[in-house]
C-alpha cells in the first residue's frame, strides 16, 4: 500500500513538472542597437531616397537557439537619410517624412513589430532560411506580414538579416498616391533588415 502511494505521488510530480515551462528553455537576448538597423528605399517613377531607422527590442530563442518570440521598437525621429548629400535637402527630406503626409511622428512616435510565428523556410532565389510572422503596428494601425530572413546563431550570438516589400497604402499613409500627379510616389517601400542580438544581461 505504502509502495502504492508513493508511487502515485511520483507520477503527479513528474506530471507536474512536465506541465510547468522549464524557465531554462527560453533564452532572452537584446539588440544590439550599435550595429542593427531597419532600412528603408522608397521610390518615384522618376527618383528614389534611400535611409534607415533604429531599432531597439528583445528576441527569444530556446537551447537550440531556436526563435520562439520576440518583439522590436522603431522609434520613427531616428530616420536617416543616405543618398542626399545636401544637408538642408536632407533635413527638409527627414522633416517632411514625419509629417502628418507619411508618418506623423508627432502623433505617432513609434512603430512595433511582434512575433507570431516561426516557421522553417526555403526558396531557391533567396538565402532565407527562416520565415518570421507578426503584428506590424505603425501610424495606429496592425496589420500582419511575413518576413523571409537568415537566421545564424553562432555561441551566444544571433543575426537576423532579411528584406521585404511593405505596402505603405495598408496603414493608411496614403499622400502622393496619384499616378497623374506631379508627385507619384510607388505604394511599395522595401526594407531591408539587419538585426543582431546580444545575451540579455
Amino acid at each position: 500500500m505504502i509502495r502504492k502511494i508513493y508511487s502515485l505521488l511520483l507520477v503527479a510530480v513528474v506530471l507536474g513538472a512536465c506541465s510547468r515551462k522549464d524557465p531554462e528553455l527560453t533564452i532572452n537576448s537584446t539588440v544590439d542597437e550599435g550595429l542593427s538597423s531597419v532600412e528603408w528605399k522608397g521610390s518615384a517613377p522618376t527618383h528614389f531616397h534611400r535611409g534607415a531607422f533604429k531599432v531597439s527590442g528583445n528576441l527569444q530563442t530556446n537551447k537550440q537557439n531556436k526563435i520562439t518570440g520576440g518583439s522590436f521598437v522603431i522609434p520613427i525621429a531616428s530616420i536617416t537619410n543616405f543618398d542626399l548629400t545636401n544637408e538642408a535637402e536632407r533635413q527638409q527630406l527627414l522633416t517632411h517624412l514625419k509629417s502628418g503626409d507619411f508618418f506623423n511622428v508627432t502623433v505617432h512616435p513609434e512603430a512595433k513589430f511582434v512575433i507570431k510565428k516561426i516557421e522553417d523556410y526555403s526558396d531557391a532565389a533567396s538565402s532565407a532560411n527562416t520565415l518570421i510572422t507578426g503584428d506590424f503596428t505603425m501610424i495606429g494601425q496592425t496589420h500582419s506580414i511575413s518576413i523571409p530572413a537568415l537566421v545564424k546563431s553562432e555561441n551566444d550570438k544571433i543575426a537576423a538579416e532579411g528584406s521585404f516589400k511593405l505596402n505603405r497604402l495598408t496603414w493608411g499613409m496614403n499622400s502622393f498616391n496619384d499616378p497623374e500627379a506631379d508627385l507619384y510616389i510607388l505604394p511599395d517601400v522595401e526594407i531591408s533588415l539587419k538585426l543582431y542580438f546580444k545575451p540579455a544581461k
